[in-house]
C-alpha cells in the first residue's frame, strides 16, 4: 500500500505530466498554456475590490503574483487527489476529468478566446490520468504464499515516477523552445520591419534644459524600461507585424483595413504625453511620460467617415480587452494617435508593439488599448469596454495631480538648504503653480520648470532651508484653467485617485 507521503508525490508527478502535455500542446497550437488561460479567467472574473487590492499590493507584480498562487494551488490539490486516490482510484479519475473541464471552460469562455483554446487543457488531463494510472495501477508482486496480499511494487513505482518526471521536463522544455524559438523570429521580424522607422512630419517640441534642470527628480522622460505597465495580459502578445492588420469600422462611411506598412507610410506625428493609469494612488508611480510617434486618430476617422450619431470610439487589444472613450475626444484638437514607437524607438512587446492608442488627458483604461487590432464607432450606451461592467466610470478625464520625488520618504537629509522637488500633472490643461506646505504652514510658491506642452507632466522643485527634526511637506497643483488640486482623499475607485501628496522627513543636525 502506497503511503501518504507516496500517494501526494504520484498526485504532484501527475498534476506535472498533465501540465507538461498541455502545454506542449498549446505551444504547437500558437495558444496560451493552461496556467496562463485560468490566469485569464481569473482576471476577467475578478472584482473590482480584488482587482484594487492586488494592484496595491503587488503593483507591477500583481500577474507573477497570480500565477504563482494558482501554480501552488494547483499543487496542493495534486497532492491532497494523490491522497485519495491511493484508497480510491476514481477519485483520481474524477479529480483529473474535474480539473480537465475546468481548463477548458477557462479556456473557451474567457476574452479573446479562439475556437481551439479547450483542446490543450482536455489533453492534458488525459495525460495526467495516464501518469496516475501508470503510478498507482501498477501490478504488485507477491510477498509469499497464495493467500498472501499483494504488496506494492514500490520499485516500479520510482522507476515509473522517474521515467514519467523526466517526459514531463522534455516536454515542458519543448514547449518551451518552441514558445522562445516562435517569439525570437516575431522579434527578429519586428527588427527588420522596424528598422526604417519612417521621420514624423511634425516632430516633437524639443524639450528645454530648464525642463530637466531640478535636481533628482523623476526624469521629464521616462525610460522605455521603467514605464509602468498595467494590463490584463498574463502572457504577452507576439505579434508578427508581418501578417498583422486593424479595422476601423462600425458606424463610419468606408470601413479600413491597415496593415503596419500602412501606417509607417502614413505621416506622422510625435508628441510628449504624459499617460497614467487609473489605479494610480495618489503620490503612486503607475505614470510615464514618453515622446510617442504615431498616426493622428482624427486622420483615420476622416477618412472613414465618422457618422454624425457615432459617440464613442471603442477599440479591442489582440488577447481580446476593449475600453472605449467619446468620439469627440478623438476630434477636439488634441494629439490622440495610434502610436507606433516610443522614445524614438519602434514599441517593444510589452508596451503595444505594434500599434497601441494614445489619447492625451484621460486614464488609460477607457483609452490606451495595446496590441491593437480593431476599432469601432458606436456609441457611449450601446457599448462599455472592459472595465465599466466591472464598476468603473464610464467617462474618465485625467484629474489635477502632484508628487513628492526628493527627499525620499524613508532618507534622512542635513539640515540647511536642502532640495524638495517632484512633479505635477493636468494632462491637455497644463500645470499653472506648485506649492507646498511644511509642517501646515503657509503655502509657499515651487519653481517650475518649462511647459514643452499641455499634455506632459511639469517638473517642480523648491529650495527648503531644513531645521533639524521631523517635517511633514505636502504639495499641491494648480492646473492650467485654474483649478486648485482638492485636498479631499479619495482611493482610485471609481475615476481616479484625489488628496495631496505629503511625506514626512527626518533631518539631521
Amino acid at each position: 500500500m502506497l503511503s501518504r507521503r507516496q500517494g501526494s508525490f504520484a498526485g504532484v508527478l501527475s498534476l506535472a505530466t498533465s501540465l507538461a502535455v498541455a502545454s506542449f500542446v498549446a505551444a504547437l497550437m500558437r495558444v496560451d498554456g493552461p496556467i496562463v488561460v485560468v490566469g485569464n479567467r481569473f482576471i476577467d472574473a475578478t472584482p473590482k475590490w480584488l482587482k484594487n487590492f492586488a494592484v496595491d499590493t503587488f503593483g507591477t507584480s500583481d500577474k507573477s503574483v497570480l500565477l504563482a498562487g494558482i501554480t501552488v494551488v494547483l499543487i496542493v490539490a495534486a497532492a491532497a487527489l494523490g491522497i485519495a486516490a491511493c484508497q480510491r482510484f476514481w477519485a483520481a479519475v474524477a479529480g483529473t476529468a474535474v480539473l480537465g473541464v475546468v481548463g477548458a471552460l477557462a479556456a473557451t469562455t474567457r476574452t479573446g478566446s479562439q475556437g481551439g483554446d479547450w483542446f490543450p487543457p482536455m489533453v492534458g488531463a488525459l495525460a495526467g490520468l495516464g501518469a496516475f494510472w501508470a503510478l498507482l495501477r501498477r501490478p504488485r508482486v507477491s510477498t509469499g504464499p497464495a493467500e498472501s496480499p499483494l504488496a506494492f511494487d514500490r520499485r516500479r513505482f520510482l522507476v515509473g515516477a522517474a521515467a514519467l518526471g523526466a517526459t514531463s521536463g522534455g516536454l515542458a522544455l519543448v514547449g518551451s523552445a518552441v514558445r522562445n524559438g516562435r517569439t525570437k523570429v516575431v522579434t527578429a521580424r519586428r527588427t527588420a520591419s522596424t528598422s526604417s522607422l519612417p521621420a514624423p512630419v511634425s516632430p516633437a517640441k524639443a524639450v528645454p534644459d530648464s525642463a530637466t534642470a531640478v535636481g533628482q527628480s523623476e526624469p521629464f522622460l521616462t525610460p522605455v524600461a521603467d514605464f509602468y505597465r498595467i494590463d490584463t495580459a498574463l502572457s504577452i502578445p507576439q505579434i508578427d507585424a508581418s501578417t498583422w492588420s486593424m479595422v476601423i469600422k462600425g458606424m463610419v462611411d468606408k470601413p479600413l483595413r491597415l496593415t503596419y506598412a500602412d501606417l509607417l507610410s502614413r505621416p506622422m506625428i510625435e508628441r510628449v504625453i504624459t499617460i497614467s493609469c487609473v489605479s494610480n494612488e495618489v503620490g503612486g508611480n503607475l505614470i510615464g511620460n514618453a515622446r510617442w510617434q504615431g498616426v493622428p486618430l482624427v486622420d483615420l476617422l476622416k477618412e472613414a467617415g465618422v457618422h454624425k450619431d457615432a459617440s464613442q470610439v471603442a477599440s479591442r487589444s489582440q488577447d481580446g480587452w476593449t475600453c472605449g472613450f467619446p468620439t469627440a475626444l478623438a476630434l477636439d484638437g488634441r494629439d490622440a494617435m495610434i502610436a507606433v514607437a516610443m522614445n524614438g524607438e519602434p514599441l517593444n512587446a510589452r508596451h503595444g508593439f505594434p500599434a497601441r492608442i494614445i489619447v492625451p488627458g484621460i486614464y488609460g483604461y477607457v483609452s490606451a488599448t495595446k496590441w491593437l487590432t480593431e476599432i469601432n464607432l458606436t456609441t457611449l450606451e450601446d457599448f462599455d469596454g472592459y472595465w465599466i461592467p466591472r464598476g468603473w466610470a464610464k467617462e474618465a478625464p485625467i484629474k489635477t495631480q502632484s508628487r513628492i520625488d526628493v527627499p525620499k520618504r524613508s532618507t534622512p537629509v542635513k539640515a540647511g538648504k536642502t532640495p524638495v522637488a517632484g512633479v505635477a500633472w493636468a494632462m491637455h490643461r497644463g500645470i499653472k503653480m506648485v506649492e507646498l506646505q511644511i509642517d501646515g504652514g503657509a503655502w509657499v510658491t515651487a519653481t517650475l520648470a518649462e511647459e514643452p506642452t499641455l499634455d506632459a507632466w511639469r517638473q517642480w522643485s523648491y529650495a527648503w532651508d531644513a531645521t533639524p527634526g521631523k517635517h511633514r511637506i505636502s504639495v499641491r497643483a494648480t492646473d492650467g484653467a485654474g483649478i486648485v488640486q482638492t485636498s479631499e482623499s479619495a482611493p482610485p475607485d471609481p475615476d481616479g485617485a484625489t488628496g495631496w501628496h505629503a511625506i514626512t522627513v527626518n533631518v539631521e543636525a
